[in-house]
């Protein structure tokens, strides 16, 4: 099993940047992708980034130039860079692994405008 915890949530203003981190622990060896997910209130989980063992990425539409993510696996930390925060970003987001289907619990991010 894979153990994930998301950090790094909070408040901040439009324009403004923040960066999550998912801590990974437990059978970390046989993971072969981690992504970040949000939900934002009343609507559905949707796919933010994701990175497989190669290092190819995927990004949403909506965060494609703004948004990086990227693992330090010396640290078992998958990371998300977001700049250029918009009111629409706010949800909470989450941290996910592959193929396990481990989930985090979650961290909020509201963006202010």
């Amino acid at each position: 099993q894979v153990q994930l915890v998301e950090s790094g949530g909070g408040l901040v203003q439009a324009g403004g940047s923040l960066r999550l981190s998912c801590a990974a622990s437990g059978s970390i060896f046989s993971i072969n992708a981690m992504g970040w997910y949000r939900q934002a209130p009343g609507k559905e989980r949707e796919a933010v980034a994701t990175i497989n063992n190669a290092g190819n990425t995927y990004y949403a539409v909506s965060v494609k130039g703004r948004f990086t993510i990227s693992r330090d696996n010396a640290k078992n930390t998958l990371y998300l860079q977001m700049n250029s925060l918009k009111p629409e970003d706010t949800a909470i987001y989450y941290c996910a692994a592959f193929p396990q289907g481990s989930w985090g619990q979650g961290t909020q991010v509201t963006v202010s405008s």
